[in-house]
């Protein structure tokens, strides 16, 4: 059997997402991020006349950027050149099968000096739940299998704006711990999200009863919170950049400097 190179089972993804709620207490990373796209908007201090977003569920951020062109986040982005000031790619940039050209698919919707803007989930995300699976399967079966999406770092992630042809690119993140009652809520919100796995390569059998029971009572001892409760990360990744405009302020080039440092300073350079 050959096997898919695809990393993303698409099919199993939008399976999974139509089942998610699309409203509800689940969403609250998408409610939350939302909440700091406003505020980085704030800052930015303009109007955005166009704007479009890129996500499967699109009430948190309407309710942010009324108006804004919805799309799906498929392979061709149902964007037109030009025709934005204000892209966002709104927490599905992990799942894209090529983000770099999801990216370069947003940037070329953009007008010049049109901002991008991305949230996705980074690589600490789930960093509890992939250590007690792990753990788990090896001890009871010797193997190990795909169970949760692999995520990016921030310093790799940044660098795809700058493949993508955007300016004035800056990638932060944002480390959201989460107090579950019991690791088993975890797993439901996440079949809430529609972030259960989608991976091509993973086991298509049911996970073995003994393995699941075995990863969760390790996550309750490895990884309690106050009162009972256990904890879990969600690395919330920001990354903004900037359709190139000649009014940008661009870096000196290299020996440009007018005087020198020792000048600057009041220093004589010693012989």
């Amino acid at each position: 059997m050959t096997q898919d190179p695809r990393l993303t089972d698409r099919t199993a993804l939008l399976r999974h997402r139509a089942r998610a709620r699309t409203l509800g207490p689940e969403l609250f990373l998408h409610d939350d991020a939302a909440v700091e796209l406003q505020e980085r908007l704030n800052e930015v201090n303009r109007t955005f006349t166009s704007p479009a977003v890129v996500t499967h569920f699109s009430q948190p951020w309407a309710e942010i950027l009324p108006g804004a062109k919805v799309v799906a986040d498929d392979d061709l982005l149902d964007l037109a050149p030009g025709a934005h000031d204000l892209v966002v790619h709104a927490m599905c940039l992990h799942w894209a099968e090529d983000p770099v050209g999801q990216i370069v698919q947003c940037a070329r919707a953009l007008r010049p000096d049109g901002l991008f803007i991305a949230v996705l989930f980074g690589g600490q995300t789930l960093s509890e739940l992939r250590a007690v699976l792990a753990e788990a399967e090896v001890a009871l079966t010797g193997g190990l299998s795909p169970r949760v999406l692999p995520m990016g770092e921030i310093r790799d992630l940044g660098a795809l704006l700058q493949r993508a042809g955007l300016a004035l690119p800056v990638a932060d993140s944002v480390l959201r711990r989460v107090s579950y009652g019991d690791p088993l809520r975890l797993l439901r919100d996440l079949r809430a999200m529609g972030e259960t796995n989608a991976l091509s390569a993973r086991r298509r059998s049911f996970t073995p009863r003994a393995v699941l029971m075995q990863a969760l009572a390790r996550y309750a001892e490895h990884f309690p919170d106050t009162e009972g409760r256990v904890r879990a990360s969600f690395d919330m990744v920001w990354l903004t950049g900037w359709k190139p405009h000649e009014s940008q302020q661009k870096p000196l080039r290299p020996g440009s400097a007018a005087c020198s440092l020792t000048e600057i300073l009041g220093k004589t350079p010693q012989g």
